[in-house]
């Protein structure tokens, strides 16, 4: 089983965002689960309006993700993805060390780029793979990104964080997707949103692979 953590110390990156979608692109590879860990329950709100009943959904308060993915090897679940909290540090640690790899989303702006230091140090400590995405950024402007974006890009790679490639724009088919209970490739499957998203679950999911699966 892989296990997909979506982790920033800041709130406000747009976690529980790619991990519904994220989690409705999984279905197509094998049996899914999502693990909403963040009391917040965003994901849980978009999971009550869901009609389609893959994936699953478990809500996890600190002490149960262990023996939620335990259960979840014995059932033969092929990806789990789990929305942790922020602001929790314990926690956040407890669930990178159990995660195949960390996807850090974080938006293209100086308070959340100043933020990330703080779980790119965590993930160095515990030597776990992590890989960053540029997340609700200003789309893409005759096919090349924005200043901005590409500033973020180079200010993370200077601080030795490994960027996807591409980013994931701020656009309105992601908001109106998730308040309908959908992903953006089942509410637009045509649309730009729905071709970053796939491209960066695509890229997510190469790197899960080159790593060992967790019990």
């Amino acid at each position: 089983m892989h296990v997909v953590l979506i982790a920033a110390q800041k709130g406000g990156s747009g976690k529980s965002t790619l991990a519904a979608h994220f989690g409705a692109l999984a279905e197509r590879d094998g049996r899914t689960l999502l693990i909403d860990a963040d009391p917040q329950g965003s994901l849980s709100f978009w999971y009550e309006r869901r009609a389609a009943e893959a994936p699953l959904l478990a809500k996890a308060g600190a002490g149960d993700v262990a023996g939620i993915l335990k259960d979840a090897q014995a059932e033969g679940i092929a990806w789990t993805i789990i929305d942790s909290p922020p602001h929790n540090a314990p926690l956040i640690g407890s669930l990178m060390s159990r995660a195949t790899m960390t996807v850090i989303p974080v938006r293209p702006g100086p308070f959340d780029l100043a933020a990330v230091g703080a779980t790119l140090d965590m993930a160095r400590s515990l030597k776990a793979p992590i890989a960053c995405i540029i997340n609700a950024a200003p789309p893409i402007t005759r096919e090349s990104e924005t200043a901005i974006v590409a500033e973020a890009r180079g200010l993370l790679t200077s601080m030795g964080a490994p960027v996807l490639p591409g980013q994931v724009s701020q656009r309105a088919s992601l908001s109106h997707a998730l308040i309908t209970g959908q992903a953006v490739n089942e509410f637009e499957p045509d649309g730009r949103a729905a071709r970053e998203i796939e491209a960066m679950w695509s890229a997510v999911v190469g790197l899960a692979r080159a790593f060992p699966r967790k019990a």
